[in-house]
């Protein structure tokens, strides 16, 4: 038995666990997909059955039409969007400032920013709250956007900052030596290097906007506005939930975001192994 052929079936039991693994990880995501297309009829007597005996489109036709779930759609990718512009804007420029300008300080700094992670959001609800009040900023985009920067940026420059560590000074000074000032050898010489890095981390902070729910909830209260979150929330009524509803929505939300995560691991991935070399 050739060595090629040992090496295979050694790693036969760790490919079959992972097998195993992935099923039962991916099922509860192709039971709400088949679910979605029951009648109701079908969900209130088989809730639990895999396949449904006559596929429907009813649940997504109101949905989409009656409920306009596109429209709070729309209101997470702005919100997302725009929080993760700002971020990238403001931490790539703050991780570069403290690599090149701070260095000794640049760690510490970067560990008091991410030791804002260690207080549990609902401990910051009452004051955020008060200060949107205070602002005029409840139920407005910008509140929102503003209370998620509080989160995102110190978690990006934190990131950025080992990405920025990773560019050769060399290159630098060879292009100042050309005549190229700090802020063009910043955007022309030292951001291309870590695009890797910026791309991993703008996923990162627009996944985390487009899944918040606790502070969409307090600062939203109109429909119009309201993020998908909190508009899969208000499905459930007090007494009774409306699964077919729920089930066709949560597809709508949920299947997209892993298409498009499968597309974009490979720049994840790429990102963090370039972040993770110093």
């Amino acid at each position: 038995m050739s060595t090629r052929t040992l090496r295979r079936l050694s790693a036969a039991p760790a490919y079959l666990f992972l097998t195993v693994l992935a099923i039962v990880s991916v099922f509860p995501l192709v039971w709400i997909v088949t679910s979605s297309f029951k009648s109701s009829g079908e969900l209130a007597t088989d809730p639990i059955g895999f396949w449904p005996d006559a596929f429907t489109l009813d649940h997504y036709t109101r949905v989409l039409f009656d409920l306009g779930i596109l429209g709070n759609l729309g209101n997470s990718l702005f919100i997302a969007l725009s929080t993760t512009v700002v971020t990238i804007v403001v931490s790539s420029t703050c991780a570069y400032g403290i690599v090149r300008f701070f260095p000794r300080v640049g760690q510490k700094l970067t560990q008091i920013l991410i030791s804002t992670y260690m207080f549990p959001p609902i401990l910051l609800a009452v004051p955020y709250t008060l200060i949107m009040i205070s602002l005029g900023l409840i139920n407005t985009y910008a509140g929102l956007v503003l209370a998620y920067l509080s989160f995102s940026i110190p978690y990006a420059v934190w990131m950025l900052t080992a990405f920025y560590q990773t560019v050769p000074v060399e290159i630098e000074e060879a292009a100042q030596v050309d005549g190229a000032g700090r802020f063009r050898v910043f955007a022309t010489i030292a951001t291309p290097i870590v695009a890797p890095g910026i791309v991993a981390t703008a996923i990162y902070t627009f996944i985390n906007s487009f899944n918040e729910f606790l502070f969409a909830l307090l600062f939203i209260n109109s429909s119009e506005r309201m993020p998908i979150t909190v508009a899969l929330y208000s499905l459930s009524g007090s007494e009774v939930l409306d699964w077919g509803a729920m089930l066709a929505a949560s597809v709508v939300v949920v299947v997209p975001s892993v298409v498009f995560f499968l597309f974009i691991q490979r720049h994840i991935a790429a990102g963090l192994s370039e972040g993770s070399v110093k």
